[in-house]
């Protein structure tokens, strides 16, 4: 649980999207991704003109778009009554075959050494700058107000739900061994945690889980970029009893007929009435 606060505690102070061991894990993974595609004969995925398409679109829009959007974008300029020879070769693309490019994007920007890069987060794909240039940027656009730090017990609550999801507010308590009701409302208000369902259980409480702004937060493209946290995940977390099932036809029988039942007696059947025998004359 350690490991995990300090990535928290780190991650929200310094609001740094990728750090040095990002950057590397980012070449591995772009050589990956090119040595997979040059192995199914996808070389066209490298295409320049697909690249620059792709660079252009995400420097156009207004918002982080997903490896979908992107494919949507293209399909929808195949589609156009002016479309030409390349925009409707371009529709073809599947979306592992854009990831693959997207990623060799990333990695040429970032060789670059530009004052922007190509990161994704949350699933999302936008050009950014680098934190370096923050001054310069803020005397432009103006400081944005940005909400207080998380508390050390909102990181703590933060870093169950995140490793443990989906998670009750009961088990959440069972770990932290405190009440969590106000720091739940307060993660809940920044966007950070919502419901996600309800657990099988006696009352079926509500289930929480972290959101995609969760993810934007703390630079993350997925929930499979926390660092490891086993000794988290590893606390047993005892969960009540699931609901009883009645026994069939248990509530048919009046509670009198239960206990003629228990004691070995046929209870009478519903409609039949106990009559006095007839008197011979």
């Amino acid at each position: 649980m350690r490991s995990a606060l300090c990535f928290l505690e780190c991650a929200d102070t310094s609001a740094l999207l990728f750090g040095a061991t990002c950057r590397r894990s980012s070449r591995l993974l772009a050589r990956a991704l090119t040595a997979w595609a040059e192995s199914h004969n996808l070389s066209h995925c490298f295409d320049m003109e697909l690249k620059f398409i792709l660079e252009s679109v995400l420097f156009s829009a207004q918002k982080p778009l997903s490896v979908k959007e992107l494919r949507d974008v293209l399909a929808a300029a195949a589609e156009a009554e002016d479309a030409d020879a390349t925009a409707r070769s371009l529709a073809r693309f599947k979306e592992s075959e854009l990831t693959v490019a997207l990623e060799q994007l990333r990695l040429e920007h970032e060789t670059a050494a530009r004052s922007y890069r190509l990161a994704c987060v949350a699933g999302a794909w936008q050009f950014v700058t680098q934190p370096e240039f923050s001054p310069w940027l803020k005397a432009l656009v103006g400081q944005k107000i940005r909400p207080p730090r998380l508390s050390q017990p909102a990181l703590e609550t933060l870093a169950i739900i995140a490793y443990r999801q989906p998670i009750t507010r009961a088990e959440v308590e069972q770990i932290r061994g405190v009440n969590v009701d106000g720091v739940m409302q307060t993660i809940m208000e920044r966007g950070l945690v919502e419901a996600v369902g309800r657990a099988e259980v006696v009352g079926r409480p509500p289930t929480y889980g972290t959101t995609p702004l969760f993810l934007e937060y703390f630079g993350l493209r997925g929930l499979e970029d926390l660092p490891a946290a086993d000794e988290l995940r590893k606390i047993v977390v005892e969960k009540p009893p699931a609901p009883v099932t009645a026994e069939p036809g248990l509530a048919t029988h009046p509670p009198e007929q239960l206990a003629l039942k228990a004691e070995g007696q046929a209870p009478n059947t519903e409609g039949e009435s106990q009559k006095p025998e007839a008197q011979e004359p």
